[in-house]
């Protein structure tokens, strides 16, 4: 039978791309890690890595050893929720994936609340942005995710990319332009001929949409995801960028100006696979997360709280 050790070993390294990253997100010995691979090439019968260059790349084999070894792996977390039922919460692991700014703000009011009710109960979180979090939740890595997504224009439409998923909005944000303290201009086109900073990706096209509807396209010469980054350039004058709610919730350089900006800004939900019920220690989580975010968004930076629709364990 397939050791369970080597198989998260064969995971880490698919994942890391290395020996030594999956020995230290293991937080193993190097030498430990070959060891596991070695063992686990013996009770296969297959060479599962090969040398390339100085690093090491999995074979065919490996590769199809790891897909199926995520998915083991993620049973084997499922039922070891499933079994904490049985302990009435007072042992068992629940882990948590959320973006920055939700974990700068109402996510650590909702893990002290829940650690208070549970004492026994392991839980666990991760920073990770939406689509990240969403690989983790659909690898059985995580019981739930705080995602967001930018709002649309239809009511109520809710992203592909969380297809097979329960996704439940707790709260809505507003989007802000921030600028800094000496620039004048409350619109985004006040500032067509200044550089812009963006995010990511699907943010920085949110930020190209937002900006053609005042018919202009923002000149983006800087990009990072870290709005406490994002601030300080933005207070050291090297441009303008936009924020939602919760970025200035969690941090507000006093050196930049804030502005509301009219129309949609972003959902923010949490997501678990499966239909309900959930498995209590879940169900509890969520239900502290709920409550935090509705306290959060009883601030002026939201548009709005909305009822969730989870369930009190």
């Amino acid at each position: 039978m397939l050791d369970v050790t080597r198989l998260t070993v064969l995971v880490a390294v698919a994942r890391h791309g290395s020996v030594t990253a999956a020995a230290r997100a293991l937080h193993y010995a190097q030498p430990s890690v070959s060891h596991h691979l070695a063992r686990l090439e013996a009770e296969t019968g297959s060479q599962l890595i090969q040398r390339a260059g100085r690093g090491i790349r999995l074979t065919e084999a490996g590769r199809l050893l790891a897909d199926r070894a995520e998915e083991i792996l993620g049973r084997l977390a499922a039922a070891e929720s499933e079994l904490a039922a049985h302990t009435g919460l007072r042992s068992g692991r629940v882990r948590l994936a959320a973006f920055p700014s939700a974990l700068g703000t109402f996510v650590p009011v909702a893990a002290a609340s829940f650690a208070a009710a549970f004492p026994g109960v392991d839980l666990r979180f991760t920073e990770a942005e939406p689509p990240e979090a969403v690989r983790l939740l659909r690898n059985g890595e995580v019981e739930a995710a705080v995602v967001f997504e930018h709002l649309s224009a239809v009511p109520g439409l809710v992203s592909s990319s969380f297809a097979g998923l329960r996704v439940v909005t707790v709260m809505e944000e507003a989007a802000h332009l921030v600028v800094p303290a000496d620039w004048t201009g409350d619109r985004l086109a006040d500032h067509r001929d200044r550089p812009w900073i963006g995010g990511c990706e699907r943010c920085q096209e949110r930020l190209r949409i937002a900006c053609a509807a005042e018919g202009f396209t923002p000149d983006i010469r800087f990009t990072t995801d870290d709005y406490v980054a994002v601030q300080a350039l933005v207070a050291a004058g090297m441009g303008a960028t936009t924020l939602p709610a919760l970025a200035l919730a969690a941090h507000r350089n006093p050196r930049v100006r804030v502005v509301p900006l009219p129309g949609p800004g972003r959902r923010i939900s949490v997501a678990v696979a499966g239909d309900p019920p959930d498995p209590p220690g879940t169900a509890a989580l969520l239900d502290h997360l709920v409550t935090a975010a509705h306290t959060a968004a009883a601030g002026r930076l939201v548009l709005a709280v909305v009822d969730s629709g989870f369930a009190r364990p």
